[in-house]
């Protein structure tokens, strides 16, 4: 059974290189996802948050091969970041931040398989489990590149974005993406892998 794995079969939105920047036209994907708030160090929703959503995404895999025949490799956690006042991104100030955490599924996936798998997962003691849903997200051109290091390394790099952005002419849109390719678990925090993404509009609306 062949395997699909969206980091390798989406190298050109999954596989940027550090010290670069692209830019990508992100079609519309499929998540699994939940929304929350707070502090990601120290929230006890932000774990329970991540821990049903690869609970829920390996149950839709394992759905996958037995009613489609079709074996996937479970993508990595990704989020999405905003806030109310913007300056709580500058200030570090964590307790303010909203967030959406999110794992993409293969085309196939459809939203019945996805509810049904999820059902099976979320009667047992699963915290966040009742608030993962199945959607499809879409971001359009964005600009993106590999951050390698500490999370709370990242603004220098997210300012390169933004100012890549701006030199073209083009307004940045939609919240702040990133990718996390590293189980920071395991990572020092040196080396950990970090995709970070901001949808933008062209120029002249094109």
């Amino acid at each position: 059974m062949e395997n699909y794995d969206v980091k390798r079969d989406r190298r050109d939105l999954y596989a940027p290189r550090a010290g670069r920047i692209d830019v990508v036209d992100v079609p519309p994907l499929r998540y699994l996802m939940a929304d929350g708030a707070g502090d990601p160090d120290t929230s006890a929703d932000y774990r329970a948050v991540v821990e049903a959503l690869f609970t829920c995404s390996y149950a839709v895999r394992k759905a996958c091969i037995a009613e489609l025949g079709r074996k996937h490799t479970v993508g990595p956690l990704e989020g999405l970041w905003s806030a109310r006042d913007m300056e709580v991104f500058h200030t570090r100030d964590k307790a303010a931040w909203e967030w959406t955490l999110m794992i993409v599924q293969p085309e196939w996936v459809t939203a019945e398989l996805a509810a049904t798998a999820v059902e099976t997962v979320t009667t047992r003691s699963l915290a966040a489990g009742e608030r993962v849903r199945f959607a499809e997200y879409a971001e359009g051109p964005s600009v993106q590149t590999l951050h390698v290091g500490p999370y709370d390394a990242e603004g220098p790099t997210i300012a390169r974005l933004h100012e890549f952005a701006a030199a073209e002419g083009h307004a940045l849109t939609g919240r702040h993406h990133e990718i996390y390719l590293s189980d920071v678990r395991r990572t020092d925090p040196a080396r950990l892998r970090t995709i970070l993404r901001q949808p933008f509009s062209r120029a002249g609306g094109q």
